[in-house]
């Protein structure tokens, strides 16, 4: 029986995760919210990793908000780099092995082709350059880790994330107005999920870095559409292509990991 210890597990992910778990044997869970264990917080990974006797730290935990974090970048870099070297460092003392989740921000979107886990990392805004600390750290602290990115998240079932924004605003009759602007796969948690369980805990994949999505690139606004085809709504709401999209963060043109 593997014991696996998962941070963060209030996250749409983390519910994924929690739903699926039981129909694995052999993997026993311990779910820990932020509430629970705040990664940031080196003292109380330590104290929790030492009353268990954990074989996998799989960490959910981040701060995901990429508008806030060119706000204030102190606080996504408190979670996605300080909290995980914490993580690192309690696992390489407890010879626990770390599974990490990153993100495609890491890149800055300027390659035409998908991303292979070998090209250059280069963020160009606060939450990329938080998550790619944190992957740095790990290399620097601890070589039993798994770093796996992943993009564009979704669920049908849990949090707030795009797939579920779009589906009640078109359940609501509202018009929806989407961008074009960048191109990525979106990922279900649900298949996420299983690549953790069957591919990694399950599996007998190498330590190091691998890429995971859906496989299908698109836009946002091909998504959008994909998501009204996918529940009946494509003659019911108005939706519009909206080459004006702002935010204050930056964001890579195409996000397409290979």
């Amino acid at each position: 029986m593997r014991r696996i210890i998962v941070t963060g597990s209030n996250g749409q992910l983390g519910q994924t995760l929690q739903e699926l778990a039981p129909t694995y044997d052999g993997l026993l869970f311990d779910f820990k919210t932020f509430e629970e264990l705040d990664i940031s917080d080196s003292f109380k990974i330590l104290d929790c990793f030492e009353q268990q006797n954990y074989d996998y730290c799989i960490n959910l935990a981040a701060y995901t908000n990429v508008e806030q974090a060119e706000h204030f970048p102190e606080k996504a870099f408190k979670v996605n780099a300080e909290g995980t070297s914490n993580l690192a460092t309690a696992c390489k003392k407890h010879q626990i092995t770390l599974i990490h989740i990153s993100t495609d921000y890491v890149f800055d979107g300027e390659k035409e082709t998908p991303y292979i886990v070998e090209d250059r990392t280069n963020p160009i805004n606060q939450y990329g350059k938080s998550k790619l600390k944190g992957e740095e750290y790990i290399r620097q602290i601890w070589d039993n880790h798994y770093i796996v990115r992943t993009s564009w998240l979704y669920s049908k079932k849990y949090g707030h994330n795009f797939y579920r924004s779009i589906l009640k605003q078109a359940m609501e009759g509202k018009e929806l107005r989407v961008t074009d602007g960048q191109k990525g796969c979106p990922t279900s948690t649900e298949g996420l999920s299983k690549f953790l369980l069957e591919e990694i805990l399950m599996g007998q994949k190498p330590f190091g870095t691998y890429h995971f999505t859906d496989g299908r690139p698109t836009t946002w606004f091909g998504f959008a559409q994909r998501i009204l085809e996918e529940n009946g709504l494509t003659q019911k709401v108005n939706l519009v292509l909206d080459r004006n999209y702002r935010t204050f963060a930056k964001r890579p043109k195409n996000s397409v990991l290979a």
